[in-house]
């Protein structure tokens, strides 16, 4: 039971999803539990993965060819962004912001405290976001590569659906998992005393990653299955690579995470997932 409890504390810490009244009475809250619930953060990707593909099967079906893979593309990443309140996309503009607006490391996390968004976070969301709808609009619209059992069972559109639907869940699980590792081999270095999530940030057991590992396991299993092997190997290997990217600038540039940096780096894994996989869809003879 304490896992379901841990299960929701997180989806209601990282998403809008209502856990209120008798609910939230019987989850309860606790540092503790704040801490453990770390481990369920894949499995709040679930959610918001399944209601990003859901919306994008929907207005991609009403809507089809290429026109309309853009269309579901923006739309699905609207629902995603509503769902969670833009947590991540904000941690982007912020690490940018800090990064990007100073070279001290001090005055780096003093810009990153800051509410207000500046030039280099704008144009970090605006690129961002502009490379999600082209990845996915891409993804729609692709029918060759390797190739699974259910894409064997099917052909043209049908084919870059479901490479497009399956793209969407699985980033958004397996981006979720690469900030775990941040938090478990590295230190925090945001201002404990004046953020509510400081219990997030405290270093995590390696049951906990254990946990977000499984939650990880059927996602990349579903990815196998649609996309085929190749395009599995392919997105893991550039989500890891993304993940020890962001670990090496955060370790450099301040020596520690923020919870900035962890919504930072889902976004960039998210990214690099969606491009492994248009690589992967893409046959050699047309590079």
């Amino acid at each position: 039971m304490n896992g379901i409890r841990h299960y929701l504390l997180a989806l209601q810490f990282f998403t809008r999803v209502p856990v209120t009244g008798r609910l939230a009475q019987w989850v309860g809250f606790s540092p503790q539990m704040l801490r453990a619930s770390a481990a369920h953060f894949p499995g709040v990707g679930w959610i918001v993965g399944v209601l990003g593909a859901t919306v994008f099967f929907v207005v991609e079906r009403g809507l089809p060819g290429a026109g309309g893979a853009w269309v579901a593309a923006v739309l699905s990443t609207i629902a995603t962004v509503l769902l969670t309140g833009a947590f991540h996309e904000d941690g982007l503009a912020d690490v940018a912001d800090g990064l990007g607006g100073s070279a001290d490391r001090s005055r780096a996390l003093e810009i990153m405290k800051d509410s207000r968004i500046g030039a280099f976070g704008a144009i970090a969301l605006v690129l961002a976001l502009g490379l999600k709808f082209a990845l996915l609009a891409m993804l729609a619209g692709g029918g060759g590569g390797g190739g699974g059992a259910a894409a064997a069972a099917a052909g043209g559109d049908e084919r870059g659906a479901s490479v497009a639907l399956s793209a969407i869940v699985v980033a958004h699980v397996l981006s979720r998992l690469a900030p775990l590792f941040l938090i478990r081999w590295m230190p925090y270095v945001g201002d404990s005393g004046a953020s509510k999530s400081k219990p997030l940030a405290d270093a995590i057991a390696n049951g906990a990653l254990g946990i977000g590992i499984l939650w990880a396991v059927p996602a990349v299993a579903l990815l196998a299955w649609v996309q085929g092997g190749s395009a599995t190997v392919a997105a893991l290997a550039t989500c890891i690579v993304a993940t020890a990217v962001m670990a090496r600038l955060f370790w450099r540039r301040l020596q520690g995470f923020t919870g900035d940096g962890l919504g930072a780096t889902q976004q960039v894994c998210e990214l690099a997932i969606y491009l492994a996989l248009a690589f992967a869809m893409t046959p050699a003879a047309l590079r």
